[in-house]
C-alpha cells in the first residue's frame, strides 16, 4: 500500500549524487567519441543515454516493494544468474576472444552483471537469517563460499577474471561485516598467498601477458604496456587544470585506446585535470560513505547487509578502475561506475543504488 512517509523519506541526496555522476559521465562519452561516429550510427553517449533512462526506470520500479521481499526472489535470481552463465559457455556470443553475452535480438545481455546483485541478495539472505552466535569459522564458510565460487568460476571460464574476482570481493566484503575469527582470516590469507603461483599456469596468455605489462610496462611499449602507457600519459598530462573540453589530444587524437570504456576516467582526467578528477573522486568518496551510513542507519540485519554488499560493489569497482587507468593494479577490464559505457552495466549499477535507495527509504519500518 502506499505509504505518504515514503515520498518524505525519499532520498533526494542519494539521487541526486547519482544523476550528477552520471551526466558527466555522458559529457565524457561524448568527448570520447566526438567526430567519431560513423555515419548513419548512433553515437556512443545517446546509447548511453538511453540505457541510463532504462536504468533509472528500472531504479524506481525496485523502490515499489519493502526491500525485505527482495529475500523471496534471492535464490530464484540466483539460479537464474547461473544458468545465464552456463548459456553463454554453450551459445555466448564471442567478442575479441571472450564469450560474455547473450543476444537477445538486437539487444546484448551480459549475465556477469546480473551476477553482481544476485550475489548481493543471495548473501544477505544467507547471513541474515543466520543465528548470531560467534564470528565465523572455517566450516561456517563453506556454504557462502560455494555460493560465491560457482558463478565466480563461470565467470573466469568465459573468460572475464575481473568480473569473476570482483563477484568474490564483494561476497568478501558481506562475509567480514558478518564477523570472521581472526585464526581463519590469517589461515585462508596465508592459503590464498602459498596457492597464487599454483593458478599461473592456469591463465589464459593474455591474462599472464596484463599481470607481466603491469610490473613492467616499459618492456613492450608497442605492444601490450602501450594501454596503460597512453593512460598514464593522458592523465599526467592533464596537469592541474586540464586541456579543456574536446582539447585532449591523447583522445582527440586517437592514442588512448579504449576511451569509452575501460579508459574513459583518462579522457575526463586529460582534459580536466586535477581539479576536474578531485571532484568526481570525491563524489565517488561521499557515495561510498553514503552506502555505508545506509548501512549503519537500517534497523534489521538483512537491510545491513544488502547496502554493505551494494557499497562493497561500488567500492571495487571504483577503486579497481582508477588503479588500472593510473597503473596501480593490472588491467582486468572493470568497468568505472557511470563513466564506461555500456548498458548491462550500468542497468546493474542503477539496480544495485534501487536497493540501497529503498533501505534508505525504509529505515523507519522493521515490518513490511
Amino acid at each position: 500500500m502506499f505509504d505518504r512517509r515514503l515520498v518524505q523519506n525519499f532520498d533526494y541526496p542519494l539521487l541526486m549524487l547519482v544523476l550528477l555522476l552520471a551526466g558527466i559521465g555522458i559529457l565524457n562519452l561524448y568527448s570520447a567519441g566526438f567526430n567519431r561516429t560513423p555515419e548513419g550510427a548512433t553515437p556512443v553517449y545517446l546509447k548511453q543515454l538511453y540505457w541510463l533512462a532504462a536504468g533509472l526506470g528500472l531504479l524506481f520500479l525496485t523502490l515499489l516493494y519493502h526491500y525485505r521481499h527482495y529475500e523471496k526472489i534471492a535464490t530464484p535470481l540466483y539460479v537464474l544468474s547461473v544458468v545465464l552463465l552456463v548459456l553463454v559457455m554453450v551459445a555466448g556470443k564471442t567478442v575479441s576472444g571472450s564469450r560474455r553475452w547473450l543476444a537477445l535480438g538486437p539487444l546484448t545481455l551480459q549475465p556477469s552483471e546480473l551476477t553482481k546483485v544476485a550475489i548481493i541478495l543471495v548473501l544477505s539472505r544467507y547471513f541474515s537469517r543466520r543465528p548470531q552466535t560467534a564470528p565465523l569459522g572455517l566450516r561456517d564458510l563453506l556454504a557462502p563460499g560455494a555460493l560465491a565460487l560457482l558463478p565466480a568460476v563461470l565467470i573466469i571460464k568465459q573468460p572475464d577474471l575481473g568480473s569473476g574476482l570482483l563477484v568474490l570481493a564483494v561476497a568478501g566484503g558481506i562475509t567480514l561485516f558478518a564477523g570472521v575469527r581472526w585464526q581463519t582470516l590469517t589461515l585462508l590469507g596465508a592459503a590464498a598467498a602459498a596457492g597464487a603461483p599454483l593458478a599461473w599456469p592456469f591463465l589464459k596468455d593474455y591474462q599472464k601477458q596484463r599481470l607481466l605489462t603491469f610490473l613492467d610496462p616499459e618492456k613492450d611499449p608497442l605492444g601490450s604496456g602501450y594501454h596503460i602507457i597512453q593512460s598514464k600519459i593522458a592523465v599526467g598530462s592533464g596537469q592541474l587544470w586540464g586541456k579543456g573540453f574536446l582539447c585532449g589530444t591523447q583522445s582527440q587524437l586517437y592514442f588512448l585506446p579504449e576511451q569509452h570504456t575501460d579508459f574513459a576516467f583518462s579522457v575526463f582526467a586529460e582534459e580536466w585535470g586535477f581539479a576536474g578528477s578531485a571532484v568526481v573522486l570525491l563524489l565517488y568518496v561521499g557515495l561510498v560513505l553514503y552506502g555505508l551510513m545506509v548501512a549503519r542507519s537500517c534497523r534489521d540485519r538483512f537491510g545491513q547487509y544488502l547496502a554493505v554488499g551494494v557499497t562493497a560493489l561500488l567500492f571495487w569497482q571504483i577503486f579497481i578502475n582508477l588503479g588500472m587507468v593510473t597503473g596501480l593494479v593490472p588491467v582486468v577490464g572493470i568497468p568505472l561506475p557511470f563513466f564506461s559505457y555500456g548498458g548491462s552495466s550500468l542497468i546493474s549499477t542503477l539496480l544495485a543504488l534501487g536497493v540501497l535507495m529503498n533501505v534508505r527509504m525504509r529505515r523507519y519500518l522493521y515490518g513490511g
